[in-house]
């Protein structure tokens, strides 16, 4: 499920929570509207608070947010700085298969570990829906796998020692030196505002699973405040694309990944047109 998305199920969740005496989405999008309007004098109709439920929660699909402010704000409502802020750290908690909790019990006699590993729980939360197989649950593991599994999952070494000991002990498992890193993502896909790097070749519906560009994942971004752009530092180092009027710019050349149009570099006339400094005031979404 996309952050977007995620966002909108926690607004509709907290506005249940807030508003106790309303029980349809109307009810929930006129409130949520209101107290908008009445907290930070920053306008999101109603209409626009039931497209987003219809889109997410009805039809279970992807939101049409393209306003950054508009993102923050709704990320502060549900107790986030701003929409930053709720990517880079919400975790659903009702997610089960989400989070999966290890039990290691070391029997009394096993002298081999330091008696604080006689209990030990471990959580495993991932984004990528990481979920141990059933077959560790139900017949278990000892202590030499559950290690073993544990590497695999932080990429770090579970026993202290020195550079050199550390070093014999890489020596020792010398066989899986073939293995690439943890952090190497095989694929990538784009989140609205840029490419997240991934291991599954699914997210959910409508998200687009694309083999991994490296150059794209480091510096192909939607430029999100278009008021910044000027000639002085945007001409000849920004590319744009334009569909039913509407024009999109980006840090580097390729197509956008939300309609397949292929890019084209800025000219003064696209800055000054479509970008460039604009009102102050907040418009309302329609």
């Amino acid at each position: 499920m996309s952050k977007k998305k995620l966002l909108i199920h926690e607004v509709f969740k907290k506005a249940q929570e807030d508003f106790p005496n309303k029980e349809t989405k109307s009810g929930w999008a006129s409130e949520l509207s209101d107290y908008f309007e009445k907290t930070w004098n920053f306008i999101i109709h109603e209409r626009t608070f039931a497209r987003y439920y219809n889109a997410c929660i009805r039809d279970e699909g992807e939101p049409d947010i393209k306003d950054r402010l508009i993102l923050d704000k709704l990320s502060e409502y549900v107790g986030y700085k701003d929409f930053t802020d709720f990517s880079r750290t919400f975790v659903k908690q009702e997610e089960d298969t989400n989070k999966t909790t290890i039990k290691i019990t070391v029997d009394e006699d096993e002298e081999s570990l330091s008696e604080k590993f006689s209990k030990l729980n471990i959580n495993i939360t991932n984004e990528q829906h990481f979920k141990v197989p059933d077959f560790i649950k139900q017949n278990g593991l000892g202590i030499l796998e559950i290690s073993f599994l544990l590497c695999l999952v932080t990429g770090n070494v579970l026993f202290s020692g020195t550079k050199k000991e550390n070093s014999t002990y890489s020596q020792s498992l010398g066989f899986m030196s073939f293995m690439k890193p943890i952090v190497e993502k095989k694929y990538m896909y784009w989140d609205g505002e840029q490419y997240i790097g991934t291991d599954s070749i699914f997210i959910s519906p409508g998200i687009n699973i694309v083999a991994m560009n490296s150059h794209k994942l480091k510096h192909f971004r939607r430029i999100m405040r278009k008021d910044t752009l000027t000639d002085v530092n945007a001409l000849g180092k920004v590319w744009y694309s334009k569909y039913n009027n509407e024009v999109e710019f980006f840090t580097d050349d390729g197509v956008d990944p939300d309609n397949g149009r292929e890019l084209r570099k800025a000219t003064s006339l696209i800055i000054y047109k479509y970008a460039g400094k604009q009102k102050d005031s907040v418009e309302v979404e329609e």
